[in-house]
């Protein structure tokens, strides 16, 4: 009697281009997750009748998440491997976008939301690294920031698109949705398992610890300007994204949520269309353009809803989206090129770390005061506020690079 021995076949990994597509699939799905639930939380509302409040609580689980995991493993990918991460991070989406689908309620949205929130900050810095180490190997000597920064808005932008879309059009919009977008990300998960691996796995990787800053004390000053520019641009995103659909129907009186979705979408639109146009700019004065951008947005959108206009709500929209993508190419190129090849895991993680604090805690705070105060004065409050940052970040970061 014989005995035959199986012997594993070693895996077939992609080619470095192909693994870059789908790292860039990967993340723009993942990112159009996180923002697919905007224009639907209308319909939450009017189903189980609970206050704007809530939807900020709902929308506030998700920066928490988000900030957790950047600050706990957003940076381990550095000496982890960025590949495994990716994949897991790929998954958390899926199983986020499976309990959207199985837990409609508010218990259910709320742990959906953060659990999303947790992919997405473990997923963030590394595919950024990812993205640009893969294109060094099949592209050498092209930077991947413009593709990756375009990756990251576009995968935003498409959330509230197809969100609005499928509320509009389908019989059940709280269901399919998500449906659709397990699953892709399930497929995504798996194309990400043939990528190549861009970081070297050793025995001697550090001992674990939460993010902090590793960089040389020289470029401290250029990092923490960026940082509080990503955290003045992702302020203002998270008002768009969490107060707007509210806007839309009680101040301004369009109650189509399809109009919802295309609103939401067209602030990350305009942020990708902002980078590629900017490409060949300096990025300096990308930084001045951005800021002036998101000051008259500021200024455009409380006006807009004293005026009654949904035009006008949604021209300072176009032009804050315009503001974001600018200050933010502005923040990652900044710290991108200080950043050592071993450390940019870890770095970038610092970044997006401070921006989504920026999405995270005015969107508690604006919760708190929508108790109490009008949406009208919480967000004439939060337009003062978010100017004298953007004075600030903006002089910093400007100053530094």
């Amino acid at each position: 009697m014989t005995s035959t021995l199986m012997v594993a076949r070693p895996v077939r990994r992609l080619g470095h281009g192909g693994g870059f597509w789908v790292v860039a699939a990967a993340f723009a799905l993942s990112l159009a997750l996180s923002t697919l639930p905007t224009p639907l939380y209308r319909l939450y509302q009017q189903r189980d009748g609970f206050p704007t409040v809530v939807v900020t609580m709902v929308f506030a689980a998700y920066a928490i998440g988000v900030v957790t995991s950047m600050y706990l493993i957003g940076h381990v990918s550095d000496w982890l491997g960025r590949r495994r991460m990716v994949l897991a991070a790929t998954l958390a989406e899926a199983f986020a976008a499976l309990v959207f689908l199985t837990w409609p309620e508010v218990p259910g949205l709320i742990i959906a939301r953060f659990v999303c929130g947790v992919g997405i900050g473990a997923l963030t810095a590394t595919a950024t690294a990812h993205l640009a180490e893969l294109r060094a190997v099949s592209h050498p000597g092209r930077d991947a920031g413009l593709l990756s920064a375009m990756v990251n808005m576009g995968g935003l932008g498409l959330g509230p698109l197809v969100g609005g879309l499928l509320a509009s059009y389908v019989t059940d919009p709280l269901t399919v949705p998500y449906a659709i977008f397990l699953v892709l990300l399930v497929v995504a998960a798996a194309a990400v398992w043939l990528v190549p691996e861009t970081v070297e796995r050793n025995e001697g990787r550090p001992r674990y610890r939460p993010q902090h800053l590793s960089l040389p004390r020289s470029a401290r000053p250029a990092f923490w300007g960026a940082a509080a520019v990503g955290f003045a641009g992702y302020m203002l995103s998270g008002l768009f994204l969490s107060l707007a659909p509210t806007l839309l129907q009680h101040s301004l009186h369009e109650a189509s949520l399809l109009v919802g979705g295309l609103v939401a979408m067209s602030v990350f639109a305009a942020a990708a269309l902002a980078q590629v146009l900017f490409a060949a700019v300096p990025l300096r004065r990308q930084l001045l353009v951005g800021l002036g951008a998101m000051a008259v947005s500021l200024l455009v959108v409380p006006a807009s809803v004293l005026a009654g206009s949904a035009l006008l709500f949604a021209s300072g929209v176009v032009v804050g989206g315009v503001g974001l993508g600018l200050t933010f190419r502005a923040a990652v190129g900044t710290v991108a090129r200080l950043a050592p090849p071993d450390l940019r895991g870890e770095v970038l993680a610092g970044v997006f770390l401070a921006a989504y604090l920026g999405l995270a805690l005015p969107v508690l705070v604006v919760g708190v005061a929508l108790t109490v105060l009008s949406s009208l004065v919480v967000l004439v409050l939060f337009s003062v506020v978010q100017l004298a940052m953007l004075i600030w970040a903006g002089r910093r970061l400007a100053m530094a690079s």
